[in-house]
This record gives structure tokens, C-alpha cells and sequence, in this order.
């Protein structure tokens, strides 16, 4: 088993995420996305908005400023002229990923028809037909929201017993076709789910592909691989949230066994890792970038700590007197490392970005980390249409990043 430096297995990571390519020069274009699909395979989604929505960000810190309409036409629009590209399903979690991929999840769709059908047992058995009655409403209808979907079944205010939020039974109903594979995201109003049904939103040929639950948890592993570059068996298994672990750990045997995965040691790792075959490790990752908290390089915490030496964790949930960094703090990319980290809001009625914590850290020259992050800023304002950055002086950069935006 050869070894590798943790460094070269930083930099292979990032490569495999598209962080040692440069940025466009030119405008961005629906083959740019598809480039960084390739890459990074999916694309979590996110409800909160305070500085820019979680699935608009990756494209942005891999190729700078895009229209966001590029995300809204590959996902949530059909023409025969240009295609849909992106579907939703939980993947990661709820996620955007490619239309081709949806058939590799069919074992997910099994897997919660079994487990929510005995949480759901309750709903289905108090209201049935409800799930009948949604199906046909929104093939009538579709792509509809559930709460014109309440109003046209009758059932407005009506709610589910106990738990859950306190969503509506047709909310309930809604989620679990979505979950089972029998709805999908025709389109989004806003961030409001419509419904629809998936003949109306996947080709045909995708939907007749019926794959193995082995085959599609080797290909889905697979993907993981080359997103990862370099993992171990866990950072794979936690890509598409592969349940039980079992399954990972064959599909990553036959993977090994097959000559796409060699296993290996990286200085620093505690367990043993995986470096895809076809992964590369340039000489240097140059460059910067701002990572939203969902962003696929930095999702997983402890690998995130593992490769970066980065103790990162989103404190959103946190009350406010105990958050260390703030309430959506994004890190910031330096040339291979992450050297800070910003708690940003969009402030779009002042048409401010405004920084509310920035913070170095340990042993990096901070008039330069300034610098760099201030020009990002600059970038990242300009493409949210906000005219101007204003940082507070909270956090141990915020003096240097302050003065530079003076």
C-alpha cells in the first residue's frame, strides 16, 4: 500500500472538485455547468437565504459570476429545445443532480417505501385515498404546490396528527410520494416545491432504466469516488448517504477489486483511503474562492478538518450569545487552503453585502488574506447586484479586511 502526503492528498481533492481549473474568461454557459456536474455530481439545496441560496454558490465559487438563471433552466424548466438537465431527490440531502442519475436512487425510493409507509401508517389510515386523490389532482393540475393542492382536494387547515412540523396531511402525502419516487419537482415559485409527476419531467429512457441495488450503489460510489478523488471508505459512503454501511463497503471492495480504486495511506489520516485512478494531483492549486456551508468540498466536517486542518461547523441552530463565528459563515479558499472564514448577509433592501465577522486563521499573512478576500467580496457583490461590501469589526481580520475596503 503506497503513501501520500497530506498535502498531495489536499491538492488531489481539490482538483477533483474543479478548484485547480481556472475560472471561465468569458461568459458562463449551460456547458460550464455541465463541466462542473461532471466534477462535483450534485448540488445540495437549501432553504435559507440570508446571503445567497446554498444551490447557487458552488457553480459561483468554481466559476465566478454567472446568471442564476442558468441553475432555474437546467432544473425547474422543459423545452424541446433545451432540456432538462437537473432533477430533485434526496441524494446528499435534498439535492439537484443530473436527470441521467435518477435511476441510480430507485433503491432510496424502495428503502423509504418501506420505512415511511410504517410512519405514515397513521395518515394513510385515517385519510384513504389521500394519496390517490393527490396523484390525480396533480396530474390534473401539476406542477401545483401543496397548498393549492389542500384547497382543491377540500382539505385546508386540515392536519396530521402529532409531529412532523405540524404539516398538513396533504403536505405528509406530498413528501412521501416525492420520497417513494411517485412525484418529483416540476418547478420551483420561489423555493416552494411544485409537484409533478416524473413522466412529465424525466425522458422516458430514464425512467425505464431499472439498475440492481448493487449495481447502483457501486455506481453511485463510483461518482463519489471521482468527486472525491482521494477518500475514505466513510467520505464515500457519506456522499449519497449510502445506508447501511455494508453496502458501501462491497461496492468499495468490487471498486478496489476492479482496478478503479487504489487504497492507500495518507500521512495524518486515521483510516485507510481510496484514490481514484483517474484522479490527478497538480503541482499546485492556485486561486480563491467563498464556500457556501453546503458546498460538496466542505460538507463532510471531519474530512473538511481532515484535509485542511479546518474545525468547521454551521452554526445556524446555535443561540446567538454561544455562536463562535456567526450565523452563516462561509470559508474562504486561498490558494489550496482555507485561510478564513465570513458571516455574510445579503442586505438586498441597502444593496449591501455586508460582513458581519471575519476571521483569520492561525499563522496566515492577513494583509494578503485581506486583500484577496476583500477583491472576492467585491466579485460576489456585484454578481448578487448588491452595490456595496461594508464589513463590521467584528473578528480578528476584520481590522485589515476594514481597511482595505476603505
Amino acid at each position: 500500500m503506497s503513501m501520500i502526503g497530506a498535502e498531495v492528498a489536499r491538492r488531489i481533492a481539490l482538483a477533483a472538485q474543479g478548484f485547480a481549473d481556472a475560472r471561465p474568461g468569458g461568459g458562463v454557459t449551460r456547458r460550464h455547468l455541465g463541466r462542473v456536474l461532471d466534477r462535483v455530481r450534485l448540488i445540495q439545496l437549501d432553504s435559507v437565504n440570508v446571503a445567497v441560496r446554498a444551490h447557487y454558490m458552488p457553480l459561483f465559487s468554481r466559476l465566478g459570476p454567472y446568471p442564476s438563471e442558468l441553475v432555474d433552466d437546467a432544473a425547474w424548466t422543459h423545452s424541446t429545445r433545451r432540456p432538462r438537465m437537473l432533477v430533485e431527490y434526496w441524494a446528499h440531502e435534498a439535492s439537484l443532480l443530473p436527470v441521467a442519475d435518477w435511476p441510480l436512487l430507485r433503491w432510496r425510493m424502495r428503502d423509504y417505501e418501506q420505512r415511511l409507509g410504517q410512519r405514515y401508517a397513521s395518515l394513510l389510515a385515517s385519510s384513504p385515498g389521500l394519496l390517490d386523490d393527490v396523484l390525480a389532482a396533480v396530474k390534473d393540475l401539476g406542477p401545483i404546490g401543496a397548498g393549492p393542492l389542500e384547497q382543491e382536494l377540500g382539505l385546508a387547515g386540515r392536519r396530521a396528527g402529532g409531529g412532523w412540523w405540524n404539516r398538513s396531511s396533504v403536505k405528509h402525502a406530498c413528501e412521501y410520494l416525492f420520497a417513494v419516487g411517485e412525484l418529483t419537482t416540476g418547478a420551483r415559485r420561489g423555493f416552494q416545491r411544485l409537484y409533478d409527476l416524473p413522466e412529465r419531467v424525466l425522458p422516458p429512457a430514464v425512467l425505464a432504466t431499472r439498475l440492481s441495488d448493487e449495481d447502483a450503489i457501486r455506481e453511485l460510489t463510483r461518482r463519489a469516488a471521482t468527486a472525491h478523488g482521494i477518500a475514505t471508505e466513510p467520505d464515500l459512503r457519506d456522499y449519497y448517504r449510502i445506508r447501511p454501511p455494508e453496502r458501501s463497503r462491497t461496492a468499495v471492495a468490487e471498486l478496489v477489486e476492479a482496478g478503479e480504486l487504489v487504497e492507500v495511506t495518507v500521512a495524518g489520516w486515521p483510516a485507510p483511503a481510496y484514490r481514484h485512478v483517474d484522479a490527478r494531483a497538480p503541482r499546485q492549486v492556485s486561486g480563491r474562492a467563498l464556500l457556501a456551508p453546503f458546498d460538496p468540498l466542505i460538507w463532510e466536517r471531519d474530512r473538511t478538518e481532515r484535509i485542511f486542518g479546518f474545525h468547521y461547523r454551521i452554526e445556524i441552530y446555535v443561540p446567538e450569545p454561544k455562536r463562535v463565528y456567526g450565523y452563516y459563515v462561509f470559508p474562504f479558499l486561498l490558494d489550496g487552503e482555507l485561510v478564513a472564514r465570513v458571516d455574510l448577509k445579503a442586505d438586498r433592501a441597502a444593496g449591501t453585502l455586508r460582513v458581519r465577522g471575519a476571521f483569520a486563521e492561525p499563522g496566515v499573512a492577513e494583509p494578503r488574506v485581506a486583500a484577496e478576500l476583500a477583491a472576492e467580496l467585491a466579485v460576489m457583490a456585484e454578481w448578487l447586484e448588491l452595490d456595496h461590501v461594508v464589513a463590521q469589526d467584528r473578528g480578528s481580520l476584520a481590522p485589515a479586511l476594514r481597511a482595505v475596503l476603505r
